[in-house]
This record gives C-alpha cells, sequence and structure tokens, in this order.
C-alpha cells in the first residue's frame, strides 16, 4: 500500500516537475499579428506594434523568456528593444504569463530606415532562461516589410526650384534733361542771359551727343509755354503762345547749326495753376494753407485768382517768390541709350567682364542654357563685384540645381553675410537644409523668406512630408501639381486625386511614371503598372533595380512582362 502511494505521489511530482522545467517549444505564426503588414517607413522610421500570444499550459513557470524584434535584410539585421516576460514562481517586475491560461502581450518595435531593408522581413527572437539552462525558441517572422514609397519624396532642383535673383538690365534706357528760359512779366522776349544759361547749353550738347551717337536717338524733345495765373485769361493765353513760338524758333536755329533732325512737340498753358500750387506747397509762406484751400474751391480761373489776391499780404509773397518762377518755356528732352549686343556682353563676360555693369554681367548668365557656363559667369560676378549677394545667391542656384548642395549651401551662406533679409537668399538656403535633412533649420529659413518668389508653401509641404505629418502636408501643398504633392496623396490613398495631380505635373519625369506606377498597383491596374514603370526605367534605369526591390510590385515579382521591364 505504501509502495502504490509512494508511486501516485512520485508520478505527481514529476509531472508537475516536467510541466515547469520542459522547454518550450516552437511557436505557430498563428498566434502573431503585426500592424502594419507589410512595414513601412514613415517619418524616417520603421515602426510596428506586434501582437504575440503565449497558448495555455505554455509558458513554464520558472522561466524568463525575452522577446526581441529583428529586422532582417541583404544578410544585416536591425535588433530593436526587447521585452521581457516572466513564469508564476520567477520574482520580478516584468509582464508574468499564467501557465494553465496563457497570455497575450504588445510589444512596439522601432527601426531607423536605411534604403536595403526596402526587402526585410521582420522576426521575433525568444531567448528562455531558467535556473538550470538558456536556450532559444525558434525565431517567428510576424511581418514583411518595408513599403519605401515615402521615401520618393523629392528635394532636388526638379522638384522644389530654387530663386535666381534677377539682374536690372535694360537694353534701352531713358535719360531726361530738363531746361527753363525765364520771361519778365507780361513780356515773350527772349533773353541772351537765358537762352545761354548753364541748364540750356547743356541741353543743347546733350543733342549735339546723341545726333554724333550710334547708340542713342531722341525719342522726344517737347516745349511747354506757360504764363503765371496773375493776368487775365486772354492776356496769359497770348503770353503762353508767343513763349511757346519763341522757343521753338530759338531751338530750330540751335538745332540747324548743330545739323541735328530732332522733330520738336511744342504747347502751352495760359495759366499754370499746377505749377503754382507745386510751388506754394514747398514754400514758407505765411497762409499757405489757407490759398491751397481756395485753389480747391473755386473751378473758375479768374474767380480763384480774385480771392488768392484778397490774400494781400501772402499775395505780395506770392508775387515775389511764385509767380516769376511761373512764366517761362520749358523744354524737356528725352533720349534713348541703347546698351550693349547680346553678343558684346557674352563676348566680354568671358573676355573681360570689368567693363561690364554688374546688371549687365548677371544679365550674360541668361544667355545660356548651359548650367557649367552659368556657374563660370556667376563666379566672375562674385570675383568682380564682391559686395553684391546676388553674385552668390545665383551661383548658389546653380550649384543646386547640379546637385552639389554643399558648395551651394555655402554661396548662400555668402549671400545672407552681404544681404542677411533677402527672402529669396532665406529661401534658397532653406532648400539646402531641406536637401542636408536639417528639417529644424529649413524651416526657420522658410520663416526668414516672406516675399521670396519661391513657394513657401510647397517647401513646408515637403518638410511635414519627410517628417510623417501627412495631414499637415496636405494643408502645405494646396492644388499644386507636383511629384510630392502626388506622393503625399498615395500616402494618403487618395488614388484618384494622385492619378489628376501627376497628369497635371507641368515637366513629368521618372519619378511620375514611377509614381503612377505604384498607383497602377495599389489599385490592381497592371496596364498601369506596365505602361508607367516602362517609361519610368526608360527616363531613368535606376528605377528598374528600384522596382525589383519594391514591396508595392510584390504581386508582380513573378510576371513575365513585369520582369521584361525591369532586364
Amino acid at each position: 500500500m505504501r509502495k502504490q502511494l509512494f508511486f501516485a505521489v512520485s508520478m505527481v511530482l514529476a509531472l508537475f516537475f516536467s510541466s515547469c522545467t520542459k522547454d518550450m517549444t516552437a511557436l505557430d505564426p498563428s498566434l502573431f499579428k503585426c500592424n502594419p503588414n507589410p512595414l513601412e517607413v514613415k517619418g524616417g522610421k520603421v515602426d510596428a506594434t506586434v501582437t504575440g500570444t503565449f497558448p495555455v499550459k505554455y509558458f513554464t513557470k520558472k522561466a524568463t523568456v525575452t522577446v526581441t524584434p529583428v529586422l532582417k535584410f541583404e544578410g544585416k539585421e536591425v535588433k530593436g528593444t526587447p521585452v521581457t516576460f516572466q513564469g508564476e514562481k520567477v520574482v520580478g517586475n516584468n509582464q508574468t504569463i499564467s501557465y494553465k491560461l496563457g497570455g497575450t502581450y504588445t510589444l512596439k518595435a522601432s527601426f531607423n530606415y536605411v534604403p536595403e531593408m526596402a526587402k526585410s522581413e521582420l522576426y521575433l527572437e525568444f531567448n528562455v532562461v531558467t535556473k538550470k539552462k538558456t536556450y532559444q525558441i525558434p525565431s517567428v517572422k510576424v511581418a514583411d516589410g518595408v513599403v519605401a514609397t515615402s521615401q520618393l519624396v523629392s528635394t532636388k532642383a526638379s522638384e522644389l526650384t530654387p530663386v535666381i535673383i534677377a539682374d536690372k538690365f535694360q537694353r534701352v534706357i531713358q535719360q531726361m534733361q530738363e531746361a527753363d528760359i525765364m520771361f519778365l512779366i507780361q513780356q515773350s522776349k527772349l533773353r541772351k542771359t537765358e537762352t545761354s544759361s548753364a541748364d540750356v547749353v547743356a541741353l543743347t550738347k546733350k543733342i549735339k551727343e546723341v545726333s554724333d551717337s550710334q547708340n542713342q536717338k531722341v525719342s522726344a524733345f517737347e516745349i511747354s509755354g506757360y504764363a503765371s495765373p496773375d493776368g487775365g485769361m486772354k492776356l496769359n493765353t497770348n503770353l503762353a503762345e508767343k513763349r511757346e513760338a519763341v522757343t521753338a524758333e530759338f531751338l530750330n536755329k540751335e538745332l540747324k547749326k548743330l545739323k541735328a533732325s530732332v522733330k520738336i512737340d511744342s504747347k502751352f498753358t495760359a495759366e499754370d495753376w499746377a505749377g503754382f500750387q507745386a510751388l506754394l506747397e514747398k514754400s514758407n509762406i505765411q497762409d499757405k494753407q489757407v490759398i491751397l484751400r481756395v485753389l480747391t474751391m473755386y473751378t473758375d480761373p479768374e474767380q480763384r485768382e480774385r480771392e488768392i489776391k484778397n490774400l494781400s499780404v501772402a499775395f505780395k509773397s506770392i508775387a515775389e517768390e511764385i509767380l516769376p518762377k511761373l512764366r517761362r518755356s520749358r523744354l524737356n528732352l528725352t533720349v534713348d541709350v541703347t546698351g550693349k549686343s547680346d553678343a558684346e556682353i557674352t563676348k566680354l563676360a568671358s573676355e573681360d567682364p570689368s567693363k561690364l555693369s554688374v546688371d549687365e554681367l548677371l544679365y550674360a548668365a541668361t544667355l545660356t542654357n548651359d548650367l557649367a557656363a552659368k556657374a563660370a559667369i556667376y563666379q566672375k560676378v562674385t570675383e568682380v563685384y564682391p559686395t553684391d549677394a546676388r553674385g552668390f545667391n545665383n551661383l548658389g542656384v546653380v550649384k543646386y540645381q547640379q546637385g552639389n548642395v554643399e558648395d551651394a549651401s555655402r554661396y548662400f551662406a555668402k549671400a545672407l553675410a552681404l544681404d542677411s533679409k533677402s527672402a529669396d537668399v532665406n529661401y534658397n538656403s532653406a532648400l539646402t537644409s531641406l536637401a542636408k535633412g536639417d528639417l529644424t533649420a529649413a524651416e526657420e529659413s522658410f520663416g526668414k523668406a516672406a516675399g521670396t518668389s519661391g513657394n513657401i508653401s510647397q517647401g513646408l509641404g515637403t518638410i511635414y512630408t519627410i517628417k510623417g505629418d501627412y495631414a499637415k502636408a496636405k494643408t502645405y501643398y494646396g492644388s499644386v501639381a507636383s511629384n510630392n504633392a502626388a506622393l503625399l496623396q498615395i500616402l494618403n490613398a487618395d488614388y484618384s486625386a494622385a492619378r489628376n495631380t501627376l497628369s497635371a505635373v507641368a515637366k513629368p519625369n521618372a519619378t511620375t511614371a514611377y509614381l503612377g506606377a505604384v498607383i497602377g498597383a495599389r489599385t490592381n491596374d497592371r496596364d498601369a503598372v506596365y505602361s508607367n514603370l516602362k517609361n519610368a526605367v526608360k527616363l531613368d534605369s535606376s528605377y528598374a533595380l528600384k522596382a525589383a526591390k519594391d514591396i508595392e510590385f510584390s504581386k508582380f515579382a513573378t510576371d513575365e512582362t513585369f520582369l521584361s521591364i525591369l532586364k
């Protein structure tokens, strides 16, 4: 009897201890769910939430199990943060799993994305520790990865256009020259002291210069005869007309001496109230504000004159200071000066840039579409005119267009040292910060770029796409038609809008086509995948290798047409 009892107790203990000490076996993959699956990169991170279950009568009571998420790719692996669980008889602070009931748990994994992760797999590794031994449960695959479509966001010049600060070059510049011939009160006789005045001599000399010049011509020559508004209308009309006539006669004789063929347009103004008001406003005459109000109150010139004369004290000053300056003929000469030809500017930019003004030299860069030639010209601008920020800015733009972000950033910094408040330079500086991944600096520079002709909203939309804040990015893109805007719509699963955006891109490129292929894959449109991918590879052969590894096209992995496009 004792032997039977001893045997029974021994069997119970054996079963008890075996349940607590036997190795835990492989877990079925159906016990795990991963969100998202496949994995995707967002804001430069690959994040996953895994929900797992330890089945009933599985978790050894005296075991400690450490679960580690591991992302495996191209012969490499990156481990996430491990989570530890413990059996019912382990003393510790970890989550306890019941042997009889089992238990469900959640762990989060996060990895810094690198391009090699595009074709990868997420596993969970299980390390078991008991008092007697340490061993591993076979790892379990819980997800495929990584959808890296968000990485197609572009900071290149083809997507975010930098700003060239324009030159102020004008082929034809107008020069203005004026002179007055003064007359005595109620007279229209020319006085030699007036016709030989410095202003009149300078004006006639300019006409001679223009007639002898190959790149100058008179575009207008006007004579205006005036009378001061202190006589009757009939008298003033006669005076102003005669003053115009004698002045025109004098100038025609001078032009004949100069052998200059210039057309004279002449007119007269009987009572120069506009001139009177302008001179009065500039004067220190007492009660001038009262007189100015009188000018606005009366439309009849004779009544206006009477009212002003009634202000006897003020009128005396007017008669001495204002009216004599209105008894005149005014000469207005307009000359068109034609600058250097494009050929001359191009030649000097190459051979002797110091003979060009800064605006001519900046203009020279617009005469070529070759980026290397543009860079050479802008380099000369920085050397000949080192205090002009435009040279450094524009050289930086060309470097950015050439893909040389570091040099572009350096030149923008030099431009900002010369003009720190320039909206365009700050905008360009933001683009290089964005291209280098310094999102904080990019945002700061965009904040200083108010008034730029660059697209700040497009830049900010790109920043928030990179950050993974797709809702905020959407508010900045608005209705702009660009690859980045279409990409955001794809990431938000708005495929119809994305198609429309891509069809409206002004200068479609390989990325435009590749995004079209992604939409086709996500909407099961094989023809769209084939046609767009074929175009993308034609424009940029590197997209063939990318598509071969892109999980977006996983369902096409054995498709003969798909594979033929990638060859």
